[in-house]
């Protein structure tokens, strides 16, 4: 640029003609998914236990005579004790007989306390103050992998007697915090040198970029330590820098970053006539035309009394009144790129219910002119 055209340039901005461009802040980028959200490695799960006890010190509100197998229980744990009692000859109120179950989480090494849930599986009436007999705790299996024992907490109670009685929650399910202890570890699998990860829910695109992004991390100059197999599993190869350090591996590999999709999903539950669903969810250009048909059967009784000395019987008459009440219908239009937010709103606007707007959805669905899943729970 030659000197007059500077010259010409600085006079320009002196006298505001022109202006210098602002500088922009860069736009930050949105936060991606961590992949332990994503995934979970295959083989590292929770196990489920369950187990068979009894709850004892019940202020007589644990089992009746109706259940038999409480009895036995009890029974023949005095006879392990050096005490013979026979079944019919016991009627303790005070003990219940329960079902005991706890998850037993990963690499849960032999001495780990975790939680337990108590619940009766008789006619004991609350386990408040109760507190569970040594109970082994079992796998599918039949292998014994905890034993539980202590103080029942239920959070709850019954108040009153006869028919005047107040419940607060569920008296007769509780749980024993730390109350099992762990007798042998769990039979988790982890590789020396290769991984698999399970996504959490299948897509196929999300396993391309979550392998994607793993190469990205870990990847060397035409080596991939990472493919997708499938929409489910993504296969993972230790890399030489951790040779020895699965552990460190496995902890930088859940810290990255996916970009992960979603697919647009509405659940309804009908039963409760609950809606979840995204604002962002598309509609195509469509008209709604929704109204109510309500048919009212309404049923009253009088009596028909003779006349005194007529020798007649007095006698119950049914008269059934029938009402229909057709509400006219209402409409609405909804032009392209409407949202199923902007949709619920409308129909909240104009007093429908909640399962006048599933019954919309579900006929959205079926015309094709709503772009997500519907998924009735």
């Amino acid at each position: 640029m030659t000197p007059k055209i500077q010259r010409a340039l600085a006079a320009i901005l002196t006298a505001g003609v022109l202006t210098a461009a602002p500088e922009t802040t860069p736009a930050r980028p949105q936060p991606g998914t961590k992949l332990r959200d994503l995934a979970a490695l295959e083989g590292v799960r929770d196990n489920q236990l369950i187990g068979y006890g009894l709850v004892v010190g019940l202020a007589g509100t644990g089992d009746k005579r109706q259940a038999v197998f409480p009895a036995q229980t009890l029974s023949n744990m005095l006879e392990r004790m050096g005490v013979s009692v026979p079944p019919t000859a016991l009627q303790a109120k005070n003990t219940a007989a329960v079902m005991v179950t706890s998850t037993l989480p990963a690499f849960a090494q032999p001495g780990t306390k975790i939680d337990v849930t108590v619940a009766a599986m008789g006619d004991a009436v609350n386990l408040q103050g109760g507190i569970l007999l040594l109970t082994p705790l079992k796998s599918a299996a039949g292998q014994v992998f905890a034993a539980a024992q202590g103080p029942v907490v239920t959070g709850g109670f019954i108040a009153g007697q006869a028919g005047a009685t107040q419940t607060v929650n569920h008296p007769t399910v509780g749980r024993v915090p730390q109350g099992a202890i762990v007798e042998q570890a769990p039979p988790s699998v982890l590789s020396s040198n290769h991984l698999r990860l399970q996504l959490r829910r299948g897509d196929f695109g999300n396993a391309s970029r979550a392998a994607t992004a793993i190469n990205r991390r870990f990847g060397l100059p035409g080596r991939n330590v990472a493919r997708a197999e499938n929409s489910n599993l993504i296969s993972v190869d230790l890399p030489s820098t951790y040779a020895g350090r699965m552990v460190d591996f496995i902890a930088d590999l859940e810290a990255i970053e996916v970009d992960a999709g979603r697919r647009s999903r509405i659940v309804i539950n009908e039963r409760t006539g609950t809606i979840a669903l995204g604002g962002d969810i598309r509609i195509s250009p469509t008209s709604i035309l929704h109204g109510n048909l309500t048919v009212e059967v309404v049923t009253t009784f009088d009596v028909s009394q003779p006349a005194p000395l007529s020798g007649g019987q007095t006698a119950v008459i049914p008269q059934t009144a029938t009402t229909v009440k057709d509400e006219k219908a209402r409409n609405i239009s909804f032009k392209q790129g409407a949202t199923v937010d902007e949709l619920v709103r409308a129909l909240q606007a104009i007093g429908s219910t909640p399962r006048d707007v599933i019954a919309i959805l579900q006929s959205l669905q079926a015309a094709g002119a709503l772009n997500a899943e519907l998924e009735v729970i």
